[in-house]
Parts: structure tokens; sequence; C-alpha cells
């Protein structure tokens, strides 16, 4: 079993995906507010529940590739999570995953209001199935 969850960060909500247990298809699984706290705790429980071996978590680059001060948010949380699980954890690069995630919402008929809910699931599970598909 190779499963993996997709972490995609966001000050407001973080986007949580969840592979199939043959570490093929990423599926969003759950948005976490952040408000609300909590976040690290929730993806632990999520990491046991789902019985994952890695968690991949996006690191916003700029387009020319260089990091920006989101990264070094993304940096100090995988720090946190690695300090906090046995599971293999992953930085991975999520340029334009939700800019992606909102086209494909938008194509499938989603109106923004009623997508913004799932827009950060979906973020999450592009940026999985590109990490499972360097996998392959």
């Amino acid at each position: 079993m190779n499963r993996a969850l997709g972490i995609d960060l966001g000050d407001a909500r973080v986007g949580v995906a969840t592979s199939d247990d043959l570490g093929m298809l990423a599926h969003p699984l759950e948005t976490i507010q952040v408000k609300s706290g909590g976040v690290l705790k929730r993806i632990l429980e999520l990491a046991k529940e789902k019985s994952v071996a890695t968690i991949v978590v996006g690191m916003p680059r700029n387009m020319d590739g260089t990091f920006g001060p989101a990264a070094e948010k993304s940096r100090e949380f995988i720090e946190k999570l690695k300090a906090e699980t046995t599971c293999r954890v992953v930085a991975w690069d999520e340029r334009l995953t939700t800019v992606s995630a909102q086209r494909s919402l938008h194509e499938a008929g989603r109106k923004a209001k009623e997508h913004r809910a799932v827009i950060d699931q979906v973020a999450a599970q592009i940026l999985l199935q590109s990490w499972l598909d360097s996998q392959a």
C-alpha cells in the first residue's frame, strides 16, 4: 500500500487530497479552515486514518523558479510536520495548481461561489497527482 496525502497550504484554507490504495490516482479529501486552528493536528489525524506512507506538501515557487515568502511558510510547516510524523514528507512544486483547479471546476460548470469550498481540495489533488505521476 503506497497511499499518500497531498497538502495545498493557504493562508485561509488548506486543501487535502489522498491517493488510492495503489498510489496511482489522487482524489480530493477535505478543506481545513486555518482560522479554526489545528491544521497540523488534522493532517496528522488524516495521515493515520488513511494509513499514508508519504505526505506531499506544496512548495510555492515564483514562475522563474525562485522561492518567495510563501515558500518560507511551507518550509516551516514541513519542518513541524517532519517532527511529528514517521511518514515521509516531500516538498513538491505547486506552481499553477490553484489556477488549474479553478479552470477545471469552471469547465465542469461550477460557479465561483460554489467551488470556493472545494478549490483547495482540487489544487491538492492536482499537486498530489503530479507527484504520483512522477513516481510511476
